[in-house]
């Protein structure tokens, strides 16, 4: 039953809704469309009853693994739990049911929880100047890069090189080619941080052409960054910026701040570090901190709090790059992330940081044995394995991927950033007893490389459908529903 399609149940005549008559009942809602663009034949959709289309979709719904149904440890994505109390708060009427062309007047509310999540966002990150506008993390990398730009146009300066270490987060070189600039990657050293000789070699060999450094820290690999004093001290030597990716932000929560580095601009992910709907597609919000130097350049409008504490919204700013979305951002994503922020407080938000930090090194050491891990000291939020020892028996990181899948487990991230990579980010969310189940599940998935490397290879068998040919998939897409013309 759970692999029926809509179209298996259909019959003639069945709706799961029923329009209401047109208020004019002798006028054709029809008539005022050109003849041309109206179906000669009705579009062959499935007809089922309400109670059918129900059922279908709630089945399809526990075909998926989600936060909400197991362990979800995917590194580089902090799939932490979305506490219920986050959809509540922003679906109150005021919240949910606001206009977003309504006179500031009448939006006291929304403005004070615009302001007041800038505010937290620029003590957490030490970069006293936000903008909540973004829609996602990629969009605050670029939007970042834009300010970037327009600070050295306002200095006379056009700079084209953004440097990238190869620890970086993945959707950095496409946000730096998307603003124009060219991505030149620094190599790490053996310790999985960067190298400040490869760094000192291409800022000697690109001079006043580099505009920017971007570095995710702690990096991918788990690993927070010891010389990002130095490197934020190099680059402002030679008038280039220093850009932290926020991705990983929920490591070092309270703990340390990017703006106290040396940072001149980062971005947040609020689906990753404060809990708001991740995944899916949005909506998103990936806000973004500067120093008070390029706040002139922040898009707008901007939020303004005035001596008599009501707020205002203002465009006034002649140097700004102007709008990067519709309206002022995904507002509901501002509330729940304002919601979990003060839920939790300054000392909870450091907390979080210390368990997300405990978890994953209870988990890098509990599996060292089984696995191969290549920098295997103390790691932030996450760590690195690697499939070296399943290789012997011919299984890599992909089959031990999909067998986790048998065991109800959603897999790590797989072969990045280094090749056959496991990335593995348990977040603070998840209890002792979870990620023991998780070492146990990992160690039996070793144990069944050893002794039938092909049922590893086979998996996963448990669900609807078996192994899918992924590359194939990727390259042709079969997206097509069988609907008449």
């Amino acid at each position: 039953m759970s692999a029926r399609l809509l179209f298996d149940v259909s019959r003639p005549g069945r709706r799961a809704w029923h329009l209401p008559a047109p208020e004019v009942a002798d006028r054709d809602p029809a008539a005022d469309l050109d003849a041309d663009l109206l179906r000669k034949t009705p579009p062959g959709l499935p007809e089922v009853s309400e109670l059918d289309l129900v059922r279908h979709y709630t089945r399809l719904s526990r075909l998926n693994i989600a936060i909400t149904t197991s362990f979800y440890p995917l590194g580089s994505c902090t799939m932490k739990y979305n506490p219920v109390i986050n959809e509540q708060v922003a679906s109150l009427p005021g919240f949910a049911d606001l206009h977003p062309g309504a006179d500031a007047s009448d939006a006291q509310g929304t403005l004070e929880v615009w302001w007041r999540l800038e505010r937290i966002l620029a003590e957490v990150s030490g970069l006293p100047a936000i903008s909540l506008q973004p829609s996602a993390g990629a969009q605050g990398e670029f939007t970042a890069l834009l300010v970037a730009q327009a600070h050295f146009e306002a200095q006379g300066e056009e700079r084209h090189i953004v440097l990238i270490p190869d620890t970086a987060h993945g959707t950095n070189p496409a946000s730096v080619a998307m603003a124009g600039l060219t991505p030149r990657v620094v190599a790490s050293g053996d310790d999985g941080l960067v190298d400040l000789a490869a760094l000192e070699a291409a800022l000697d060999e690109v001079g006043d052409d580099v505009a920017a450094m971007m570095i995710t820290n702690p990096n991918t690999l788990g690993l927070f960054e010891t010389d990002i004093t130095a490197i934020a001290d190099r680059l402002h030597a030679c008038g280039a910026l220093l850009y932290i990716d926020g991705a990983n932000l929920n490591a070092i929560l309270g703990r340390t701040r990017p703006g106290d580095w040396g940072a001149d601009m980062m971005h947040f992910n609020l689906h990753k570090t404060f809990s708001t709907p991740h995944g899916g597609g949005g909506p998103g919000s990936g806000p973004i901190g500067v120093t008070e130097e390029l706040a002139v350049f922040l898009p707008v409008p901007r939020v303004v709090r005035g001596e008599d504490g009501r707020f205002s919204v203002t465009s006034d700013a002649p140097e700004s790059i102007g709008r990067v979305r519709s309206n002022f951002g995904n507002f509901g994503m501002w509330v729940r992330a304002l919601t979990y922020a003060l839920r939790h407080g300054a000392e909870g938000l450091r907390r979080i940081a210390d368990h997300a930090v405990l978890n994953a090194n209870y988990l890098r050491a509990r599996l060292s044995d089984a696995y191969y891990v290549p920098h295997n000291r103390t790691c932030m939020h996450e760590f690195v394995a690697t499939s070296r020892h399943q290789r012997e028996h011919g299984v890599k990181a992909g089959d031990i991927a999909k067998c986790l899948i048998d065991h109800g487990i959603h897999p790590p991230t797989i072969s990045f950033p280094i090749p056959e990579a496991l990335m593995i980010e348990p977040t603070e969310t998840e209890s002792k007893e979870t990620l023991d189940e998780f070492v146990e599940a990992m160690e039996a998935i070793a144990a069944l490389a050893a002794s039938d490397p092909d049922a590893c290879r086979a998996a996963p068998t448990t669900t609807p459908v078996g192994r899918l040919d992924e590359v194939r998939a990727v390259r042709s897409p079969c997206l097509c529903a069988p609907i008449s013309e």
